[in-house]
C-alpha cells in the first residue's frame, strides 16, 4: 500500500514537473513553436549550450554581446565568454516611473546600442554585416529584439540566445514566478559574479 501511495505520489510529480517546463524545454530547437515575444525577424536563434559551444569553437572570429542592463550584470551575474555588455534598453538615471505590465521600474530605448555594436566589433577586428554575432538576455525577449535593430542596420548573422541568462519563469508549481525553466545558469555554463571591467559599458 505504501509503495503504490509513494507511485502515485512519484507520477503526480512527473505530471506537475511536465506542466512547469512544457513551456520551452531545455536545449529545445523546434524554434517554429518559439513563442513570438522570442522571435526575430532573421530567425537566427541559439540554445545557450550551442552559443557556449559556438563561441569556444570560433573564438574572436564570433562577437558574443550581452544585451541586459547594467544592472542586471552587476547583481545577476553574466556568462563568462561574453565579449561586451551592450545595453539594449536601460533604467532612467532616476528610476521613478513604474510599467505595471513587467513589475518593474520602466526602461528607455539606449541610444548607444548600435554605436557601441559597432566600436566592439572593431575592437575584436570583425568587419562587415555578415560577420557572426550572438546576443544574450534575461530570457530571449530583448535579445530578439535587439538582433532586429541589428538586422534593420543591416547585419545578417545576428543569433539570439532563445533561452536568456536566466531563462524563462516557471508558470506553475511551488516555485511559479522563479527563473528555474531553462537559460544558461540552469544549464550549468560558466557564469561570474565578478565582473570584467573591461568588457563592461561605460558612456563615451
Amino acid at each position: 500500500m505504501k509503495r503504490s501511495i509513494h507511485t502515485l505520489v512519484t507520477l503526480c510529480m512527473l505530471a506537475l514537473s511536465s506542466l512547469v517546463f512544457a513551456q520551452w524545454a531545455p536545449e529545445s530547437t523546434d524554434w517554429s513553436k518559439l513563442p513570438e515575444i522570442k522571435v526575430s525577424k532573421l530567425g537566427l536563434y541559439l540554445t545557450p549550450k550551442q552559443a557556449f559551444e559556438m563561441k569556444q569553437r570560433e573564438g574572436n572570429k564570433v562577437a558574443f554581446f550581452d544585451v541586459r542592463t547594467r544592472y542586471e550584470a552587476m547583481y545577476v551575474g553574466m556568462a563568462t565568454p561574453v565579449d561586451a555588455l551592450i545595453p539594449f534598453v536601460e533604467h532612467q538615471e532616476l528610476m521613478q516611473e513604474w510599467d505595471d505590465k513587467r513589475h518593474m521600474y520602466k526602461l528607455e530605448p539606449f541610444q548607444d546600442f548600435l554605436p557601441e555594436v559597432e566600436r566592439r566589433l572593431a575592437q575584436l577586428g570583425l568587419q562587415g554585416k555578415d560577420v557572426p554575432i550572438i546576443l544574450i538576455c534575461r530570457s530571449g525577449d530583448r535579445s530578439s529584439k535587439a538582433a532586429d535593430r541589428l538586422q534593420a542596420a543591416g547585419y545578417t548573422r545576428v543569433y539570439s540566445v532563445a533561452e536568456g541568462f536566466e531563462g524563462d519563469a516557471a508558470k506553475d508549481g511551488p516555485q511559479a514566478g522563479q527563473r528555474i525553466v531553462n537559460g544558461w545558469k540552469n544549464a550549468g555554463l560558466p557564469w561570474t559574479y565578478k565582473l570584467d571591467k573591461a568588457k563592461m559599458y561605460f558612456p563615451r
